[in-house]
C-alpha cells in the first residue's frame, strides 16, 4: 500500500508532463484572423448564413469563400465591422434595415402543441411537450425565424421584447 502511493505520484507526473509537451508541441496553427472575425460573430450557432455554426462561418470569411454579409443576426452592423476587418468593400443594401432585436413570441390561443417549433429552434428558446402549449426564453431567442416559418397555425410571430426596468427610455421627442 505504501508503494502505490508514490508509483501512481510519479505516474501522474510523468503522464502530465507528456500531455503538457504534446500540447505544447503538437498544437494545430490557426490562422489568427479567424478567431478575431468569431469574436465579432454573435456566437448563436443559428445556421442562418448556411454553415454549421459561427466557427466555421468565421473560418469561412477568412478564407474568403463568404461574403461579409453572410450574418442575418448581426444586420448592417456586423457586416460593416466584418468588412473593415477584412479591408473589403460590402454592398449593404441588400441587407435590411436593422430594426432593433426582435424575439418569438407564441399565441396561446393558437398553440396546438405540435413541437415542430422546438424541433427546428437552434437555441432551444423554445419549451414544451406533445400537446401543450409552448413557451419561449426570450434570453435564449435570437430571433432568426425558423419556429415562425414551420409553425402550422400562424401561432408564432417575432417581436421585439417588451420594456422593462432595465431596458426601458424616455422617447424622443416627435419632429415636425
Amino acid at each position: 500500500m505504501y508503494t502505490a502511493i508514490p508509483v501512481l505520484t510519479l505516474m501522474g507526473l510523468a503522464l502530465g508532463y507528456a500531455l503538457g509537451m504534446a500540447g505544447r508541441y503538437l498544437k494545430v496553427e490557426e490562422d489568427p484572423i479567424t478567431g478575431e472575425i468569431e469574436a465579432l460573430l454573435p456566437g448563436t450557432n443559428c445556421g442562418q448564413c448556411g454553415l454549421p455554426g459561427c466557427s466555421a462561418a468565421a473560418q469561412a470569411l477568412a478564407q474568403g469563400q463568404a461574403p461579409v454579409t453572410l450574418c442575418p443576426p448581426g444586420g448592417r452592423e456586423l457586416a460593416r465591422q466584418l468588412a473593415q476587418k477584412l479591408d473589403v468593400q460590402a454592398d449593404l443594401s441588400a441587407l435590411e434595415a436593422d430594426t432593433g432585436p426582435v424575439f418569438a413570441h407564441i399565441d396561446p390561443e393558437r398553440c396546438n402543441g405540435c413541437t415542430r417549433c422546438f424541433k427546428v429552434c437552434p437555441t432551444d428558446a423554445i419549451v414544451g411537450a406533445n400537446r401543450q402549449m409552448h413557451a419561449v426564453f426570450p434570453e435564449a431567442c435570437n430571433g432568426c425565424g425558423q419556429c415562425v416559418a414551420v409553425c402550422p397555425l400562424q401561432g408564432i410571430t417575432l417581436q421585439p421584447p417588451a420594456p422593462s426596468l432595465q431596458s426601458w427610455r424616455w422617447p424622443l421627442p416627435e419632429t415636425h
